[in-house]
């Protein structure tokens, strides 16, 4: 195959549109999506100067797509004072997996000359991830509870950090998978807050003082074409599945999904467009109604719906195994 722009040799071919890329023009591509994303959410506030200038804090995983996103930010930014990138990476404890891709992280950010800041469950909570999979007190998928504490400490040094802006490299496989999870689940509450969370142009969200809004510059790049992108630069991504990884209904979804473009291409770029707007809606119909009741959480003062966070709970129910 040839490459559609240049006649050399292609390396991709994205059915969805149609394009065969070389080497070259797939980085391109990529770059370009990216940054038209960053335009598209309003994420560069007017007010923000050389003078006065925004912290954008990412959750650098090591993994393919927290490694991409940032490489892209850092060379789109690197010239304008406006911008000031700094990674942030959550050590789970877990044996090997993370200690190689924290190991890529510290690599990535060497070579970019960003600032870098390493924290553990075990610091901050006093556990390790592989001893909780272990002991399973909730009886649930080891990612339910690592995602809430990744959550959790993801907000609380964004916060700490002076962020105006927590970015997260999810891409558009994930972002189609959680949009078909919540219209499945029939969650209207969960899409109304998705699009409030990190979804909608930040200009069309509602305010939180509670929280450091999120983004997720990434969500319009196919996950294989994120990976090939992170291959052909050479960056220092892990790419290997956490050990634990057990989501099985987002497997599930996963697998659909991977049929659904494989016959019909196009299908999860459809999937986001017509998400997107049902969750403006959404949003605009529950913010008009009051938004959530937030309270402090009764044991770390955290914000929540709930007395006791998530969080708390959690690490209650392993303390008393």
């Amino acid at each position: 195959m040839d490459c559609d722009r240049c006649g050399g040799e292609a390396v991709v071919h994205a059915a969805y549109s149609g394009a065969h890329l070389c080497g070259d023009h797939l980085r391109e591509s990529v770059e370009k999506r990216v940054r038209r994303r960053v335009r598209r959410d309003d994420l560069v506030p007017r007010e923000a100067t050389p003078e006065n200038p925004q912290t954008w804090v990412i959750g650098l995983s090591g993994g393919k797509d927290s490694v991409v996103l940032t490489q892209v930010l850092h060379e789109t930014f690197a010239e304008d004072p406006r911008i000031e990138l700094v990674g942030l990476t959550i050590h789970e404890g877990i044996e090997g997996y993370r200690d190689k891709s924290v190991e890529a992280c510290v690599k990535l950010a060497d070579d970019l000359g960003i600032r870098h800041e390493l924290v553990s469950y075990e610091e901050e909570f006093g556990i390790r991830m592989d001893d909780v999979v272990e002991d399973d007190p909730e009886n649930m998928a080891a990612c339910a509870y690592c995602g809430v504490f990744r959550r959790d400490l993801l907000s609380e040094y964004a916060e700490k950090l002076g962020a105006d802006l927590l970015l997260t490299g999810h891409n558009l496989d994930d972002e189609a998978q959680t949009a078909l999870m919540n219209i499945l689940e029939g969650d209207v509450a969960q899409i109304a807050k998705h699009f409030d969370a990190s979804l909608g142009p930040l200009s069309e969200r509602e305010e939180s003082e509670e929280f450091v809004p999120r983004a997720k510059p990434l969500r319009d790049v196919p996950e294989k074409e994120v990976a090939l992108y992170a291959h052909l630069r050479d960056l220092p991504a892990h790419i290997t599945e956490c050990p634990h990884a057990s989501e099985a209904y987002r497997g599930e979804i996963q697998q659909l999904l991977y049929g659904l473009e494989e016959n019909h291409p196009g299908t999860r770029h459809s999937i986001i467009s017509g998400y997107e707007e049902l969750a403006g809606i959404a949003a605009g119909e529950y913010n008009s109604e009051g938004g959530a009741d937030l309270r402090d959480c009764a044991e770390c003062g955290s914000t929540t719906t709930r007395e006791i966070c998530r969080k708390c709970s959690l690490l209650e129910s392993i303390e008393a195994v």
